[in-house]
């Protein structure tokens, strides 16, 4: 279904910030057939998202039902105040890289006040006006990161998969792998059994039909194979959610997920790691910011990626601004409620579109499908088996990593991009996506100057020059500067001045070419004006650009008789400086 109608390319005001995807689709007109279509492409979401978000808090280290909360209130308030009109929010496989080690550094208390915090600098971006700078992440750096983080998560599957019992979990991805090896005598052959059918059937369905997504046959066909084979062999076992969660609530304890609605407390009165609330200090904060800071860039790379690939499915516009400050709202809130960190889902997006959602109602209805089944089939979730859920994460890093098109950066791209990639890659896997970005954003911009300095030229020119009309009075040159005359080019643009000859008497600039000027390159600029005054040679500036042209005028860099004029074409210089070299 196409889809016409954009947001205004100029800047709202703040005030229409929240909500903006909702007040377009109410603008156009929304009746009984979209809200239909929203209902049901969100009950298919929502089938969708229930056992993602189950696998996803697993993965992160955290009982199944807070990755359901965080569907719900996240689900709930960044739709609504978004600035997307299909985005699915809630927690994602991008995350368990990030939350995993914050999880077992500082508990379930600082793992919810990070998401606060997160959720804080989210919001102060989105009022910043920071959203659009987000594009400017090279695509190498995305690629590289998103497949380390893909590898990170498939690896981490094979723990549940393999039934393997570690005797503790590491914090970091290489001393996890140490452990799982060391472990290996632990193997469970019905675990892998297990993990292997629902691998086969996640694989094969979708080949088969469409219409009903594949997590919900296969999770649903082999929890109700391990209930049947344990009723009739009871040594038969495999860890279930029921089996591996217990949550004791009001002094009562519920095996798998309660069935209850997501709890209010504040996340610092949680448990830490020491079985202490975190106190809310400035010691605090300056502890768990660089985790917050971490999920926030994280937060806005994913959800505004996961928009764009909407905007390209359905031909709309988003507003970054407008999201970035309702994801920030919905992590904020969420960590009240036991969720944890949440952005725009990509795959979950996607699956809204291709199922006719029309608006982020469909993104609600999918919201309340989860909070239904969290109070009417929880204790029927858990009986699904540990090792069926890894082998959903295990297709959705397989996704996630897109190795296809990896191979194909690294088989077509420029050598430079090919580093980029490579090294974010490596360095997500052996270290953190932080470093990982940080270094592939800082690599990418030198490799980016490297090339902006190699385009730039500069070189004296022929009398067959186009601009020329007339042959070039003796003793004078026509001096071309092409590119961005900015700090690492600039010097190199200049550097050709100091081999002309005595001979010469006059020198004419042409700056048509330049559309930049930087500190470093005026302080060039005016090194090489400065040289040519002292040797006494007369120069003209001629067809500046507004921006050169206004750096110049802040440094007072003014016409001088004799020495310096402004011109506004290369024939009008040739004829002021033919006419002043027959006055002399």
């Amino acid at each position: 279904m196409a889809r016409s109608h954009y947001f205004s390319t100029e800047t709202p005001p703040l005030k229409t910030l929240p909500a903006a995807a909702l007040r377009i689709v109410l603008k156009e007109g929304y009746g009984y057939e979209s809200l239909w279509a929203d209902i049901l492409a969100g009950l298919v979401v929502g089938v969708v998202a229930l056992p993602l978000s189950m696998a996803l808090a697993i993965g992160v280290g955290v009982p199944p039902q807070y990755g359901l909360y965080t569907s719900v209130i996240a689900g709930l308030i960044v739709p609504i105040l978004g600035g997307s009109r299909f985005q699915i929010t809630g927690p994602t496989a991008a995350f368990i890289v990030i939350l995993a080690p914050i999880f077992l550094k500082f508990g379930l208390g600082g793992l919810l006040f990070s998401g606060f915090l997160a959720g804080f600098i989210l919001f102060v971006m989105g009022l910043g006006r920071l959203g659009k700078l987000i594009q400017f992440i090279p695509h190498p750096v995305t690629v590289g990161f998103t497949a380390g983080i893909g590898t990170v998560i498939a690896v981490l599957q094979l723990k549940d998969i393999l039934g393997l019992q570690l005797e503790k979990t590491p914090e970091h991805f290489i001393d996890r792998v140490i452990a799982m090896i060391r472990a290996g005598h632990t193997l469970s052959f019905s675990e892998l059994a297990m993990g292997l059918a629902t691998l086969f059937l996640l694989i094969f369905v979708p080949k088969i039909t469409k219409k009903i997504p594949a997590p919900l046959i296969a999770l649903s066909l082999v929890a109700v194979g391990v209930f049947v084979i344990q009723k009739f062999f009871p040594l038969f076992h495999v860890a279930t959610i029921g089996s591996q969660f217990h949550t004791t609530v009001f002094g009562k304890t519920f095996p798998g997920i309660p069935q209850l609605l997501p709890q209010f407390a504040p996340p610092w009165s949680l448990s830490s790691v020491g079985g202490k609330s975190i106190p809310v200090t400035l010691d605090t904060l300056r502890t768990l910011f660089p985790s917050a800071f971490a999920i926030a860039m994280l937060g806005a790379i994913e959800s505004l990626l996961s928009a764009v690939v909407a905007d390209g499915m359905a031909g709309t516009r988003h507003d970054p601004d407008a999201e970035l400050i309702a994801l920030g709202v919905g992590n904020m809130i969420c960590p009240f409620f036991g969720g944890i960190a949440a952005t725009g889902a990509i795959a979950r997006t996607a699956t809204n579109i291709r199922y006719g959602g029309r608006s982020p109602v469909s993104a609600v209805v999918h919201s309340f499908v989860i909070l239904a089944a969290i109070l009417l089939i929880a204790p029927i979730l858990s009986y699904l088996p540990m090792a069926s859920l890894a082998a959903l994460l295990l297709i959705v890093a397989w996704n996630m990593s897109d190795v296809k098109h990896f191979i194909q950066i690294v088989k077509i791209a420029p050598k430079s991009d090919v580093m980029v990639l490579l090294t974010c890659y490596s360095l997500t896997v052996v270290f953190d996506m932080v470093i990982a970005v940080s270094v592939g954003i800082v690599l990418a911009s030198l490799l980016f100057m490297q090339r902006m300095a190699s385009a730039a030229s500069a070189a004296l020119v022929s009398e067959e020059h186009p601009s020329l009309k007339v042959k070039l009075p003796p003793g004078v040159i026509l001096y071309e500067v092409a590119g961005p005359l900015f700090f690492g080019a600039a010097d190199k643009a200049m550097d050709t001045l100091r081999t002309i000859g005595s001979q010469t008497k006059a020198i004419i600039f042409y700056m048509r070419g330049v559309p930049i000027m930087d500190e470093t390159g005026l302080v060039a600029f005016r090194g090489a004006l400065s040289r040519l005054e002292r040797q006494g040679i007369l120069v003209a500036i001629t067809e500046l650009q507004k921006q050169p042209h206004s750096v110049l005028k802040k440094a007072n860099i003014d016409e001088r008789p004799g020495k310096l004029v402004f011109c506004q074409t290369v024939q009008s210089a040739i004829n002021v400086v033919q006419a002043h070299l027959t006055s002399h």
